[in-house]
């Protein structure tokens, strides 16, 4: 396979940035060789001083942000700044370090990966899993061991079949609320009624929205027909058919019913107490409204109170009450963070109410344009880029500049990307850093 980096579209620069060459002053312009060596060893020196000053001045100013959180909230809970808090969801989150799960233990650590594309659980995976191949998450869907369903926040997940038998439950109540905003359109329609016709008419056949929202009108003419089709979303679990989903093939979004295509009844809505405790393990610590903002659900205060006597709790900067479980790893906030390139919608950006453990407070709303998103770099752990490939040219723009450092690593990450998802197949690619097209 062959590569290029920094081509002609370059508009970044590696020259000038830390810990580069820059610009201005070149070596032995003035004085003697030795006069030279003299001054390279004194300012190798001062930088040297000026490195250690400034570790020692960061983790004071972290130890006194610590102190001055804890005297806020008024309580003796540990605090956890923001890189602490940034390391232990990029650990829970397997992005660390790459993980040996197998891609549908991945899927079902992290409560499934967003989906409104079909790409995206594909890059989600590449970025998370050691030896991870495309064709074993299009195998596991297509052996139905994994589906894509309207789950959290009303968008496509996909999600391990369990999961979608037991989650699809325990949302719907959001469902119910969404389809409020639907109810002038669907006067004089029996809801009860429409979910049965629908489960009908999609467990017939696969059917695409359009044909379902055909059939519905039949029925109810008087009805809206939009309302209608969303109307059947939220009252059935419907799933995306094969081959919607599959790497490197094609297919129009049909769908049926979850329990029809996986041959098995949906289970009880559960109580949402096991799913609080796996939400804390995939994204935790975590508070109230972290998890009902994942979610999409409201009032669980009182499932993390009942849990309360099995968690443990923390404080972030702001005083904000975090819960977390006992043995859960929460590495030191200096751990060593790899580059990483993220897709759109990843779970990593949109799992919490309070995103500044990855997106740094000048660097909201830089990830959207409009109705469109953009696939996310992570440097260091937080929010640094975005990126976008288009057939063997990736693109990486970075929101600041990056170390010459910074930058070598970012760009094996690139080479390690399109490498496993590119295949044995792809022969050349281009990486450059300079404007994503918008």
């Amino acid at each position: 396979m062959t590569k290029k980096t920094g081509t002609a579209a370059d508009t970044t620069g590696a020259a000038g940035t830390a810990g580069t060459a820059g610009p201005t002053g070149t070596a032995g312009t003035t004085g003697t060789a030795g006069a030279t060596a003299r001054t390279a060893t004194a300012a190798t020196a001062a930088r040297a001083k000026t490195v250690k000053t400034a570790a020692t001045a960061a983790r004071a100013a972290r130890a006194k942000t610590v102190r001055t959180a804890t005297a806020t909230a008024g309580t003796t809970a540990p605090v956890l700044d923001t890189r602490a808090l940034n390391r232990a969801t990029l650990d829970r989150q397997l992005l660390l370090r790459r993980s040996t799960l197998s891609a549908q233990a991945a899927v079902e650590h992290l409560l499934g990966l967003q989906a409104q594309n079909v790409k995206p659980p594909y890059y989600a995976l590449a970025a998370r899993l050691e030896g991870f191949r495309p064709e074993a998450l299009s195998a596991a869907m297509e052996a139905r061991d994994v589906v894509r369903i309207v789950t959290m926040r009303s968008t496509i997940h996909t999600h391990t079949a369990a999961d979608a038998l037991t989650l699809r439950p325990l949302v719907q109540a959001a469902r119910d609320r969404e389809l409020g905003a639907f109810r002038k359109g669907l006067a004089g329609v029996d809801l009860e009624r429409l979910a049965a016709v629908s489960r009908e008419l999609v467990e017939a056949e696969p059917r695409t929205m359009k044909q379902l929202r055909e059939a519905l009108l039949a029925k109810w003419p008087d009805a809206d027909p939009f309302a209608l089709s969303v109307a059947a979303r939220c009252r059935l679990p419907l799933v995306q058919v094969t081959p919607r989903g599959l790497w490197g093939r094609s297919g129009q979004v049909a769908l049926t019913t979850a329990e029809h295509w996986l041959g098995r009844p949906a289970e009880p809505a559960p109580a949402p107490d096991g799913t609080v405790l796996r939400y804390l393990a995939a994204f935790g610590p975590a508070s109230v409204k972290d998890m009902q903002t994942w979610a999409g659900l409201t009032r669980l205060r009182e499932v993390f109170e009942r849990l309360r006597p099995q968690l443990v709790t923390f404080r972030d900067e702001r005083g904000v009450e975090l819960f977390d479980l006992p043995d859960a790893p929460r590495p030191d906030a200096d751990t060593p963070a790899p580059p990483r390139f993220l897709p759109e919608f990843d779970n990593l950006l949109l799992s919490h109410a309070d995103r500044s453990r990855v997106v740094p407070a000048g660097l909201k709303g830089r990830t959207w344009q409009g109705n469109q998103a953009y696939c996310t770099l992570l440097v260091d752990g937080f929010l640094a880029g975005v990126w976008r490939q288009e057939g063997e040219i990736l693109t990486i723009e970075p929101f600041g500049g990056l170390t010459k450092t910074q930058r070598d690593e970012v760009t094996e990450e690139a080479e390690r990307m399109l490498q496993v998802m590119a295949g044995p197949s792809s022969s050349s690619y281009d990486i450059r850093f300079g404007a994503v097209s918008r």
